[in-house]
């Protein structure tokens, strides 16, 4: 047998060292019809969610009474029933309509909606004194019907007795109300609920 040569010997080494390595495991064929998978990267952190706009406070106010004062017999059923004159604060921007409501809290059958006025103009800051008991009053907007049955305002009539509250709450919205004239207190409510940007109040007191 033939010696091996220089050649031969370093070829073996080789040969041999290689065989001592473990063999590389083949990765997984990816399935036909399948695309090769796409490696996870890190995402980065989420962005805190914007806090919702704060509900603004409107002043509401009346050239008649002032807060918490007697509302004057003129404005009552025992009067002229005719509705107070009313102010209020230029609403937040994004306001698309204002709605009031009055109601008696301290009636003897629970709270008692004495007047619905919606769809007010929202660059409107003030109500006249006597607001026609229609439906819808341009320039206005539109009345619903209130615990006397009745289109409009209707005034303090409350059994003799001890003083009730009045309240008058104004509402600046960021919505137009989807309602015809006429809806009651309860559509109303309902309407605006996610959508008040601003609330204004005045109570006045009547007794007889």
């Amino acid at each position: 047998m033939r010696g091996i040569g220089a050649c031969g010997r370093i070829g073996l080494l080789l040969i041999l060292g290689f065989g001592c390595r473990p063999s590389p495991v083949p990765a997984s064929p990816t399935p036909a019809g399948q695309p090769s998978p796409v490696p996870v990267l890190p995402t980065a952190a989420p962005v805190p969610a914007t806090p919702e706009e704060k509900i603004r406070e409107l002043r509401l106010r009346s050239p008649a009474f002032a807060d918490g004062d007697p509302i004057p017999v003129a404005y009552t059923c025992t009067g002229a029933d005719r509705s107070p004159p009313l102010r209020w604060d230029a609403p937040p921007p994004g306001t698309r309509s204002l709605a009031l409501i009055m109601d008696d809290p301290d009636a003897p059958g629970g709270r008692f909606i004495h007047w619905v006025l919606y769809q007010i103009p929202p660059d409107r800051t003030e109500l006249p004194e006597g607001v026609p008991a229609e439906p819808a009053v341009e320039g206005i907007g539109f009345q619903g019907r209130n615990d006397f049955g009745r289109i409009g305002y209707g005034g303090p009539c409350p059994p003799p007795g001890p003083a009730h509250r009045y309240r008058f709450t104004l509402y600046a919205l960021d919505i137009s109300l989807d309602l015809p004239p006429g809806a009651d207190a309860a559509a109303v409510e309902q309407a605006i609920q996610g959508h008040i940007r601003g609330i204004g109040r005045l109570v006045g007191r009547y007794g007889r």
